[in-house]
């Protein structure tokens, strides 16, 4: 069982050895998850730090950087092979980042400790993940409904596409830092509805370029207000996930990844009712 301490308002961990090799395991389960199927992210590695024994807020943190780490390559090569629509990146950014700041002032000024905040946390996450596991399984009806009717969104949506996109990212810019869940998959749901013309491709890196700075200033938030980071728990996640996620994506065209998907969805859903109702 873990052990931690408190120190001021951060909480810091000493794993003995077999938890460090058992957390780069973890890290590297999460990462071969993420580079067969594309999910992954805060939706698998919160719940499973939180399985773990670490806090809710602990878990949330350092995800929230973990993910700013791990999809930080794949902005980069979205953005050399021009990929990312920059423009709606801006619109959601210009939502998201100040949500995400307002979000960790608010529960740094408001609740005094984290035992307090630990119930916003827990339904929010709950909620992300019931959304991302439906975003999942529903994804090739989403696909399929926006190439044939891209007006399905409405009118108002059409007309006023950049207000919705900024509305959104002020949605994921609250809940991406309650929950660390929601940058990934939900985003990308998000983007496919309020673009059905964009190919899948500049969805995905649009989104992850997105995802980049809203999870780095949610974690930095968690971080310098809220002290909800472990940087030892973090090392050991990287040291696991990151070799894994390119082995996983080599595996990707042997292995169904809808199969996967799917049963990731399920099981994700299960967690997310859990959370949000117990």
């Amino acid at each position: 069982m873990l052990e931690w301490r408190l120190t001021g308002s951060h909480i810091n961990f000493g794993p003995p050895i077999m938890d460090i090799i058992f957390y780069i395991a973890a890290g590297a389960a999460v990462g071969l998850a993420i580079g067969l199927t594309g999910v992954g992210g805060g939706s698998l590695m919160t719940p499973l730090l939180i399985m773990f024994g670490f806090p809710y807020n602990v878990a949330i943190g350092t995800d929230l950087l973990y993910a700013a780490i791990t999809k930080a390559g794949g902005m980069t090569s979205h953005a050399r092979r021009k990929t990312v629509e920059w423009r709606v990146v801006g619109f959601l950014a210009a939502g998201s980042l100040p949500a995400s700041m307002v979000t960790a002032l608010t529960l740094n000024s408001v609740f005094t400790d984290s035992s307090e905040y630990q119930a916003i946390l827990t339904r929010s996450l709950g909620v992300m993940l019931v959304l991302t596991a439906g975003v999942i399984l529903l994804n090739g009806r989403l696909r399929q409904s926006a190439a044939v009717s891209p007006s399905s969104a409405g009118e108002f949506i059409r007309r006023h596409n950049d207000g919705v996109v900024f509305l959104a990212g002020v949605f994921l810019g609250i809940f991406v830092t309650l929950s660390s869940v929601g940058a990934g998959a939900f985003c990308a749901a998000i983007l496919m509805v309020l673009y059905p013309r964009l190919p899948a491709l500049h969805i995905i890196g649009t989104d992850i370029s997105h995802a980049v700075p809203l999870t780095l200033i949610a974690g930095l938030g968690h971080y310098f207000l809220l002290g909800n980071v472990d940087f030892m728990l973090l090392g050991c996640l990287l040291i696991g996930s990151l070799p894994a996620i390119h082995l996983g994506t080599a595996l990707a065209s042997r292995i169904p990844g809808n199969l996967l998907q799917t049963a990731i969805a399920t099981v994700l859903l299960g967690m997310g009712i859990k959370f949000a109702v117990f």
